[in-house]
């Protein structure tokens, strides 16, 4: 009851909602993702010098496939040991995998690595979002995950532009260095942030123990399936545009991502904001079409100018789609399992990002006439998953 009493008086005052405490778990979020986004870029032509061109799609593909593993522990851990614990040890992990690769001479050290890292964006991103519905009440829900949104963009937008700039110069072992440094300080920046999890239960072995009702949460289907079908362009984009980008004569890869990152900034807070006041679903309508159009445009894109429009119209979308959809998985989840209902949506971003990634990897096939191919499947998905959102009644 004393939860309920705090969640009404947030109401009245702003000032309550957007304490110091959500600003640091901002900036926290915002190093947390440009620490892992920094590398990203510059991977294939890593993997390439470790000799396996020819397994791109495995790159974001395996990072996702732990992640999405690793979202029902996640997701309990919050909900039981604390929301604090379960962001701390994402940046941890994220910290010391972006030690190891510079001392990779294999395939299989840098397959093996990728998938360890998965377990960073298995667990901050949960606690994170839980943390934010814990202090935000449900009207101003899209709100609070379009400001955490935009900060985590931002951290998206800048960390390749970085990083590229950082390993163009230095090398990418430096790169590397640069990129746990920024995951170190936001572990540090976090361990000044208040828990917000007051019935919390001790460390115990039985917390591990997942059962079936912890996998996923029915009450989140319909986002869930959202997330699911439009997750993939995510996976296609994030695989094939530092190729598509040097086959058009773009030298610095990060810049495609940070076309598409401020693109998403730009969007972000007002998409959330909106979804507030007309709902989600109308929101989604506008968002997931814009996909549509997006990967029409990059798959077609035979210039420059053409390949970063799409990929900025695509920024504006996935802007408006993430937020949103947040705030309809944490409207939809009992406030006794908001981490399970969170983590729900996340398996879903991650199984979509990972079939994105291997399929069009696979599709690809280091054959640049397949990026018509590849970018088409993901707008002809993108639009089953508007055709289910025109179906469905408005909805905040």
């Amino acid at each position: 009851m004393q939860g309920r009493v705090f969640y009404f008086k947030n109401v009245k005052k702003k000032e309550k909602v957007y304490s110091n405490q959500f600003w640091f778990l901002c900036v926290s979020a915002l190093l947390f993702f440009a620490s892992f986004n920094m590398i990203i870029p510059e991977l294939p032509e890593f993997l390439t010098k470790l000799g396996g061109a020819d397994y791109k799609g495995f790159i974001i593909s395996l990072f996702t496939l732990t992640a999405m593993l690793s979202r029902p522990f996640s997701g309990k851990l919050a909900d039981r040991l604390g929301r604090k614990p379960v962001i701390i040890f994402g940046g941890i992990v994220c910290l010391i995998c972006s030690l190891f690769y510079p001392l990779l001479t294999t395939l299989y050290g840098f397959f093996m690595l990728r998938l360890f890292h998965g377990f960073s964006t298995g667990f901050s991103p949960t606690g994170v979002s839980a943390y934010v519905s814990d202090v935000v009440p449900v009207n101003r829900r899209g709100e609070a995950m379009g400001f955490i949104g935009t900060a985590g963009a931002i951290g998206m937008a800048f960390g390749p532009a970085i990083g590229g700039t950082v390993a163009n110069q230095f090398g990418l072992a430096w790169m590397f260095y640069l990129s746990s440094f920024f995951a170190l300080i936001a572990v540090v920046i976090m361990l000044g942030v208040k828990e917000t999890l007051h019935d919390r239960q001790p460390i115990s072995f039985a917390l591990l123990k997942i059962r079936r009702q912890d996998l996923f949460d029915p009450r989140v289907i319909a986002p869930c399936l959202v997330m699911l079908l439009a997750a993939y362009a995510y996976g296609a984009v994030y695989t094939l545009i530092p190729d598509h980008g040097k086959h058009l004569g773009i030298q610095n890869k990060g810049l495609l991502f940070t076309y598409l990152t401020v693109s998403s900034l730009l969007v972000r807070f007002v998409a959330g904001k909106a979804s507030d006041s007309y709902g989600r679903v109308p929101v989604l309508r506008i968002s997931i079409l814009m996909i549509v159009i997006a990967m029409a445009i990059i798959g077609l894109a035979d210039e420059r100018w053409m390949l970063i429009l799409g990929i900025s119209v695509y920024g504006l979308a996935q802007g408006s789609t993430s937020p949103t959809l947040l705030a309809w998985a944490t409207d939809l989840s009992s406030e006794e399992h908001r981490g399970r209902g969170i983590a729900s949506l996340y398996i879903s971003m991650e199984m979509g990002i990972g079939l994105g990634a291997l399929i069009s990897g696979w599709v690809y096939a280091n054959a640049h006439e397949n990026f018509i191919i590849c970018f088409g499947i993901c707008s002809a998905l993108s639009m089953v998953a508007l055709i289910y959102l025109l179906s469905k009644r408005q909805t905040i």
